[in-house]
């Protein structure tokens, strides 16, 4: 049985990531830093889909004997993508897809109070994800196969007030999975960067009102729309994909726009 991990899959997008990927098959170790989550995401997969498994609820602790395998972490630590290897070595599990989707997101002007959150949100884009596609994708090299899922994002190419450090880590994500591509190719290692526009999961704190409004209207795309289309995309070796057509337009427009009205529609919206 081929094994995946997946980041941040307690809820949102890596949710959805843990249970197509238990759809078709693999076992999945869910990694999240909230525990009632986690905790929850067990629960509804096994009931889903894994009836089969055998789920023990002690003290409040759900503990996965089967294809569901949850594993709290903070990945946001420093030496968070090294426990997490030696973990699963520790664990006999061989891991043939790694979904790097942890992510956080903040939406004001930086200041000096904001420094650990942006430590926090460099660690975890950053530092974590690129730790974690040398040490699992040495591993993959050696076996001669593998998938690396990297979440990038539509911000990549919006380096707009407000969400400075955001796009920028995710400029990062963008180039680093690009070109890591070309690396791990010749060992039979794909690699494949997404970068989703507008996406309905609770990241961006939308009003549910707004959501439903921007998923009717399409301008939202469901998780399972985006994480159907990345699974493809890893499958077949894709470098990169870009889905929804905002991802077209919106940058282009955005980098129009002359600096004194991107000053004033910054000035309206902080």
């Amino acid at each position: 049985m081929k094994t995946a991990i997946v980041t941040g899959g307690s809820s949102g997008m890596g949710l959805e990531y843990s249970r197509q990927l238990v759809g078709k098959g693999y076992r999945v170790v869910i990694v999240s830093n909230r525990q009632d989550q986690l905790d929850d995401a067990v629960r509804s997969l096994n009931q889903e889909t894994l009836k089969q498994s055998r789920i023990v609820v002690r003290d409040d602790v759900v503990q996965g004997d089967g294809n569901i395998i949850p594993h709290y972490a903070d990945l946001a630590a420093p030496e968070a993508a090294e426990s997490l290897h030696s973990w699963c070595n520790e664990q006999g599990l061989e891991i043939d897809t790694l979904v790097c989707n942890a992510g956080m997101f903040f939406f004001k002007e930086l200041q000096s109070e904001d420094e650990i959150k942006v430590d926090t949100m460099l660690n975890l884009h950053v530092k974590t994800n690129t730790d974690l596609c040398l040490l699992f994708g040495e591993d993959m090299k050696k076996r001669g196969g593998g998938h690396i899922i990297l979440m990038s994002s539509m911000a990549a190419k919006l380096p707009t007030p407000g969400i400075t450090v955001y796009s920028a880590t995710k400029a990062y994500l963008l180039s680093f999975g690009k070109s890591l591509w070309f690396e791990m190719r010749p060992y039979g290692v794909s690699v494949t960067t997404v970068c989703p526009a507008a996406i309905a999961t609770p990241l961006y704190n939308l009003k549910p009102s707004l959501m439903k409004l921007g998923v009717r209207t399409g301008i939202i795309h469901t998780p399972k729309w985006l994480v159907r289309k990345a699974l493809r995309a890893s499958e077949h070796g894709r470098k990169l994909i870009r889905p929804s057509a905002m991802n077209w337009y919106l940058p282009g427009m955005v980098a129009l726009l002359p600096a004194p009205v991107e000053g004033i529609l910054w000035r309206k919206l902080k």
